[in-house]
């Protein structure tokens, strides 16, 4: 009988409705969550039979919702250097405990903090995932999360770096006096002669131990300088790559010049701008020191001006770890773990994960996403890379909920709601009527 269809249909209407005002609740609860992404209800007709004759039965309707997971939040301004937000495409790779068997789960939600126990968990409690970078700031993206390890910092409190890079900027005066006398490989190491001009740095091994590492520069001729770095004492350092260490001599060879007092390196020895590998004598680690002393060509290194020589300015990595101060998240996604001395030491990079079908994953409690069937299997990839977002420090993703349109929906689903049950009170007006006929 077509009247009962009718009355199904009501019902059908009353749960489609009542449906859609589900998730008009979450998203005006959600208003303010971090990173979250508002469900959008479309509605699909219900066909009892596809003929439209004059037996017609009604369907009813069906409520489909769906979480519009790959629209973009607004990025707004933050004060913590631990809140993240991404910029584009995909997710903070998270997990639900410290070990390798929690589960993992994707994110929007980059409101980080350490806990306790110095670990990086987002405001629902989720470990923040990275990749470990060794000494020379690299890793090993194998494309899995098994790569991945939970991102704390104080562990390395009162532990020691190896010193593995040394950036120096400095100026040799063009007018300096030209050595006139004979000079050899490492007369400025053993202090047979003294250079025109020359610097000390501390350096440190892999238990903290500092050693002092000298450059100097001896002016040969227009636009040549003699250079050679040596450890003082010599007896720091032993034999390196099968290379026979002399008075403590590492590298030497000629520096040049151009015209305009840029440095000349396509002319200049290469080896000295080559890493320089110590041997401590004391047994602890070491670690290839890269030296960055300028490009070819330009005034970012070493140069020849008038002036006196001096070094405008060095950093060198390395030394003994003390407490950890506060924990720094770079716009390229690398971590870093920043000492109460004011030192800092790169430690983590982090990934953004990406998924063929966004829309289509799986929502979990804490504003996250597992991977289903229609979503596909994600991707772990560097920010910026292969499709993935750009990592924005000092930023949080707002709610993608819009204040105004979730009350506008809400009084068209009331409305609806109460037409559906008219369709059922007059449809039983209609049964009684039938009802009433036997009378």
């Amino acid at each position: 009988m077509s009247l009962y269809s009718a009355l199904f249909s009501g019902v059908s209407g009353l749960k489609a409705e009542a449906a859609a005002m589900a998730t008009v609740g979450d998203n005006i609860a959600n208003i303010n969550t971090v990173g979250y992404k508002n469900v959008d209800t479309q509605f699909s007709t219900m066909v009892a039979d596809g003929k439209t004759g004059p037996n017609y039965v009604a369907g009813g309707v069906n409520a489909a919702p769906r979480a519009l997971i790959s629209q973009q939040g607004q990025l707004q301004a933050s004060s913590s250097s631990t809140d993240l937000g991404i910029d584009g495409q995909g997710f903070f790779v998270t997990r639900s405990g410290k070990g390798a068997d929690s589960s993992v789960a994707l994110t929007r939600a980059g409101s980080f903090t350490p806990d306790k126990e110095g670990y990086l968990r987002n405001s629902a409690g989720l470990y923040l995932q990275g990749w470990r970078l060794d000494t020379q700031g690299n890793y090993n993206n194998t494309g899995s999360v098994a790569g991945l390890e939970p991102i704390r910092l104080n562990d390395l409190t009162g532990t020691a770096a190896s010193t593995s890079s040394l950036t120096l900027r400095a100026n040799l005066k063009s007018t300096a006096t030209t050595f006139a006398g004979t000079y050899a490989a490492g007369n400025m190491a053993t202090g047979a002669v003294a250079p025109t001009w020359s610097r000390s740095f501390d350096i440190y091994d892999a238990q903290g131990g500092s050693h002092q590492m000298t450059m100097g520069y001896l002016k040969t001729g227009p636009n040549t300088w003699q250079a050679e770095i040596y450890m003082q004492p010599p007896g720091d350092v032993s034999a390196s790559n099968n290379v026979a260490i002399t008075n403590g001599l590492m590298q030497s060879g000629t520096i040049k010049f151009n015209p305009d007092g840029s440095l000349d390196k396509t002319n200049s020895t290469a080896a000295l701008f080559d890493p320089v590998v110590p041997t401590w004598t004391n047994g602890a680690g070491a670690q290839p020191i890269v030296l960055s002393l300028g490009s070819d060509g330009k005034l970012d290194g070493l140069t020849q001006f008038n002036t006196d020589s001096s070094a405008i300015n060095y950093t060198v990595n390395g030394g003994k770890l003390g407490n950890v101060a506060s924990v720094q998240v770079s716009d390229t996604g690398k971590v870093s773990a920043v000492f109460d001395d004011g030192t800092s030491r790169t430690v983590f990079q982090l990934p953004v994960a990406t998924v063929p079908n966004p829309n289509a994953l799986t929502r979990v409690s804490g504003n996250a996403f597992a991977v289903s069937d229609e979503s596909g299997s994600y991707a772990i990839n560097a920010p910026g890379s292969l499709g993935a977002g750009a990592i924005q420090a000092f930023k949080l993703e707002a709610s993608t909920s819009d204040l105004a349109q979730e009350f506008t929906n809400m009084i068209r689903f009331q409305r609806a709601y109460s037409a559906a049950s008219k369709i059922i009170t007059t449809v039983d007006d209609m049964l009684q009527e039938v009802s009433n006929l036997k009378r």
